[in-house]
């Protein structure tokens, strides 16, 4: 393509020439070309096209030029424009060698990325049913926002998955959405998570499709308390006060409190419903400390519980779907959680088996975290708890216990193969950024006529997988 002009002297453009051809040398050495417009590294403007791999094929100009860092950055300006004003930006990364993705400058979404899930969406539709009883839920998790620019682990790309997997809503396909926690890291200071969270939560809500935010236990912050042994960075209830009022605004979401993330929502005769496996009291010694690490201390307790019940008491003729953050039990039937995860799952079965009675935490549990929850589901018809969703574990497993099916979704965060907190699973899939497995998301489909579940995965997520129900 032709060099439109040269605003430079001669010698400066012999250095900028110099420059491009290493970097481009560079570039065709690793075999790291994700686009055709890495090899414009030359400071100038360009005429491009669909040659070169531009958003839908429409005629750019493409900006080369480096900031006041000296960090060199290209721009693309629509040529139906006349102030040339950029749509696409990214810049020049030595550590990878090449240029980042392209991302708009409106959504932050990188145009390739909204081409993969143009793919994935329309895969996704070709296995569903549509029609009375076949609903979908959109679902991420664990993206841990951190403020870093880090290309092989979590950084700011969490954001970036988060207004990426927001896409999903132009198709018209999603009846719910779900976040199931770990939105941050938690390991920045208080004041910089808190503004994490509140760009997380703008980028999720929706005007569209029904969402629940659900809480994990990274999003108290408590990673950073814990590196710098200072008092709690978060004050009680940040977490709370940030993404719940707009969740419990919304008009299908309903509730018996807005005070322990309980929430529910029903479409055709599926009926969802959020817990909270990070429910700690909010307690501080007299150095200001914690005295639950919320990092470590999973749990569920008895006013939660309360409200768990109430609900169920009014859930005749709904298949149900559990979600929270952690899975309350493991694939062997253990309590996975802190405090009460056990009791949890028994509660779930006891509904289904349609009894009464009470409940009772493990002998010696801090009085914080006992139980003494009365339940009577004698009186409910034609209902059944089919499923629980979570997070988490930073990989895609299921078991099914007592006719519950327990499916757990894959991190969105960023998992590079080299890092010690990298699971197994995550080190197989080798992840890159800018690659189709950064980053991860799922549709999932709920069938009541065909009595299965379907969870489509997109990016380091398993493509397809069927429950039966």
């Amino acid at each position: 393509m032709k060099l439109l002009k040269h605003t430079k002297g001669i010698v400066d453009k012999i250095v900028d020439k110099i420059v491009g051809a290493r970097k481009r040398s560079a570039m065709d050495k690793d075999g790291e070309l994700l686009d055709p417009m890495q090899k414009y590294t030359t400071i100038g403007e360009y005429h491009v096209d669909a040659e070169d791999g531009t958003p839908d094929g429409k005629k750019f100009v493409l900006t080369v030029y480096q900031d006041k860092d000296g960090i060199l950055r290209q721009a693309l300006s629509s040529e139906s424009t006349t102030e040339l004003a950029p749509e696409y930006i990214r810049k020049y990364s030595n550590e990878l060698g090449r240029f980042r993705a392209f991302h708009s400058k409106k959504t932050g979404r990188r145009y390739l990325v909204e081409d993969y899930l143009d793919n994935y969406v329309s895969e996704v539709k070709k296995h569903i049913r549509e029609g009375k009883n076949s609903v979908n839920i959109g679902v991420i998790t664990d993206t841990h926002f951190k403020d870093k620019d880090s290309v092989d682990f979590y950084g700011w790309n969490g954001l970036q998955h988060v207004q990426e997997f927001a896409y999903l809503e132009k198709f018209g396909l999603l009846d719910l959405k779900a976040h199931l926690g770990d939105w941050i890291d938690g390991s920045d200071a208080g004041l910089i998570g808190e503004s994490e969270l509140i760009k997380l939560k703008d980028s999720f809500k929706s005007d569209k499709v029904p969402y629940l935010n659900i809480k994990g236990n990274h999003d108290e912050n408590d990673k950073f308390d814990e590196h710098h042994d200072l008092k709690a960075s978060f004050p009680e209830n940040e977490f709370e006060n940030i993404m719940w009022p707009d969740m419990y605004r919304q008009k299908g979401i309903h509730y018996v409190s807005r005070q322990h993330g309980v929430a529910y929502f029903d479409i055709d005769d599926v009926r969802v419903v959020s817990v909270n496996t990070s429910d700690l009291p909010y307690i501080l010694d007299n150095k200001g400390h914690k005295r639950y690490d919320t990092k470590i201390t999973l749990a569920v307790r008895e006013d939660q519980i309360e409200e768990i019940i109430e609900i169920l008491t009014k859930s005749s003729n709904k298949k149900i779907i559990f979600m929270s953050h952690a899975n309350p039990i493991n694939r062997k039937g253990s309590n996975a959680l802190k405090y009460n995860g056990r009791s949890l799952h028994e509660l779930l079965v006891a509904f289904n088996q349609r009894e009464k009675g009470r409940m009772h935490a493990s002998h010696g549990e801090p009085a914080e975290f006992r139980l003494s929850n009365y339940f009577d589901f004698t009186k409910v018809k034609n209902a059944c708890i089919v499923a629980y969703f979570c997070g988490h574990r930073h990989r895609e497993d299921q078991y099914r216990i007592n006719g519950i099916q327990y499916i757990l979704f894959n991190c969105s965060a960023l998992m590079g193969p080299n890092h010690s907190l990298t699971t197994k699973y995550n080190k197989n899939l080798n992840r890159k950024i800018d690659h189709n497995n950064e980053f991860a998301g799922y549709i999932v489909n709920v069938d009541l006529k065909r009595h299965r579940i379907q969870s489509f995965g997109y990016g380091a997520a398993s493509r397809r997988r069927v429950y039966f129900i």
